[in-house]
């Protein structure tokens, strides 16, 4: 609970209260305990806190339960909790609150582009083996290099697709790139895709600015993200989670250190980002969590399980641990390697307590103003101002469709982006066969064009020789009729002249 104009927030109460510094907010923290024990309590004690502070809030709704923070609680709920506080200055409220779902069913469709996710978080969304994900890192450098842009779902299909069917092309600049991979690589894509990718991946993407927001009173929004269906599929849970947390990371300008941070992420169910995580994104998320208090944001992780990685676990300054139950003796050797890594009480042990936690109980350490972690405190986390119940569908459906920001999120923008361009070349590649065809069908029906016009000029040269030559048989076989008339002629006067001499003679 925040009060106006103080420089911490109180956290718990045992007799005095817990505060929490607004400086050391940005210090990230960690809440942890086993289930039931209070530990999405005191997430929501924090988130209102914090959003009293002036301070924008982010945090997954896992259970479904955190709806209810905009409406003021009801004291008659938390009764025994107000007994032992005696703070007669506790009201109960609601808070400015914005409701996200990458699915769109109980919030804004918020939304990442493939691009936006880059090569890394989406083969961890995959599960890719490192041959596949450096595969994948290829086909985002051919998109680059070709000016194709990787929005949705579609346009990484289709781009696999086209490596695949051309990676002969590719294999002087970037080796062999094996067809059964790609094969795997889209298998793995399509199942992504129906597990919930054709939402999460498109336009209009998320503008983080609109994460930083606070109302005219100046508490601070808290962004909540629904993720009951979202957790169905833990590796894209996580994947998208990783995105939003390096995106503030690589998005927001450094300023140092600040009395408040400008923004506190909460990551529930957090063990689900280590479980098998590749050495190359740990070690992003180490940078990460190691360098973003000085982008002016906060990283609290909360989880069953405290056994983070250690470098992890380091960065972590402010931790609230609720019971945790141990059954075997591995459970609890891990029990007292967590009781030591706080700063001893001297009055209790804090293994012994961390055993016997009631629910709403946390042992409490923060970040002092010399840097310190504090001794480790028993106590009693404050109770909320809002409503435990989750608001009703309807409710929250009308409250969801009355935003402001419902206009620029809730509708799906599909624009030209490499599905479309691909696409586009295949339609004119298609164009360029059918045009080649036509003019190979045309080059071979004017060559037998020409071949039956030439074999035209030929017979007919043929019947024009023919022609000519009965033409000149005719014209030797009239000069020779001819001949043979004047010959005939001739021979006849010349017997008659020749009959006529003879009897000339005879006569005389």
């Amino acid at each position: 609970m925040y009060k106006a104009g103080a420089e911490t927030i109180q956290v718990g109460y045992n007799g005095q209260y817990q505060n929490l510094s607004l400086k050391r907010i940005s210090r990230h923290g960690l809440i942890t305990g086993a289930t039931g024990t209070g530990k999405t309590t005191t997430l929501r004690v924090l988130a209102e806190s914090f959003s009293s502070a002036g301070i924008p809030v982010f945090c997954a709704d896992v259970k479904g339960d955190l709806s209810g923070i905009i409406t003021a609680g009801d004291k008659t709920k938390i009764k025994s909790s107000l007994e032992r506080l005696n703070d007669p200055e506790f009201e109960c409220r609601g808070f400015p609150t914005i409701f996200w779902d990458v699915f769109g069913e109980k919030g804004h469709p918020l939304r990442a582009t493939i691009s936006e996710l880059g090569p890394l978080i989406l083969s961890n969304a995959l599960e890719l083996s490192e041959v596949q994900a450096e595969l994948l890192q290829i086909i985002f450098q051919i998109a680059d290099e070709s000016e194709l842009l990787l929005l949705d779902m579609k346009d990484i299909i289709a781009m696999v697709q086209y490596v695949s069917e051309h990676n002969q092309d590719f294999e002087a600049s970037y080796g062999k790139l094996s067809v059964s991979s790609l094969n795997t690589l889209l298998r793995k894509l399509k199942v992504l895709e129906s597990e919930g990718g054709s939402f999460f991946f498109g336009e209009p993407a998320l503008e983080f600015n609109d994460l930083l927001k606070t109302n005219e009173e100046g508490y601070g929004y808290i962004s909540i993200l629904e993720c009951q269906h979202l957790i169905a599929s833990p590796k894209l849970y996580v994947s998208f989670m990783l995105w939003l947390l390096s995106s503030f990371y690589e998005k927001m300008e450094e300023v140092g250190d600040l009395d408040k941070p400008k923004l506190v992420f909460f990551f529930d169910e957090a063990h689900l980002l280590f479980n098998d995580i590749p050495a190359s994104l740990l070690k992003k998320v180490e940078q990460i969590v190691r360098l973003i208090r000085s982008k002016g944001v906060g990283v609290y992780f909360c989880t069953q399980t405290p056994d983070l990685p250690e470098s992890i676990m380091a960065q972590l300054g402010n931790r609230f641990q609720h019971a945790l139950r141990a059954y075997t003796p591995n459970e609890l050797k891990k029990i007292k390697a967590v009781a030591d890594t706080f700063r001893s009480n001297p009055e209790f042990d804090t293994q012994e307590t961390i055993l016997n936690l009631g629910i709403g109980e946390a042992l409490v350490s923060f970040i002092d103003d010399l840097g310190v972690p504090s001794i480790v405190e028993r106590t009693y986390i404050l109770p909320p101002q809002s409503n435990f119940l989750p608001l009703d569908d309807v409710v929250l459906k009308q409250v969801v469709s009355s935003d402001d920001l419902a206009s620029k999120y809730d509708v799906m923008v599909d624009r030209e982006s490499a599905y479309e361009m691909l696409l586009k070349r295949l339609q004119q590649d298609e164009e360029k066969a059918k045009a080649a065809l036509e003019a190979e069908r045309q080059a071979l029906e004017d060559e037998q064009r020409i071949l039956e016009e030439q074999q035209q000029q030929q017979a007919l040269a043929k019947e024009e020789e023919r022609e000519a030559k009965r033409k000149q048989r005719e014209k030797e076989a009239t000069i020779n009729s001819f001949k043979r008339s004047v010959y005939n002629t001739i021979g006849r006067e010349l017997s008659r002249s020749f009959t006529r001499t003879l009897m000339g003679i005879f006569k005389k």
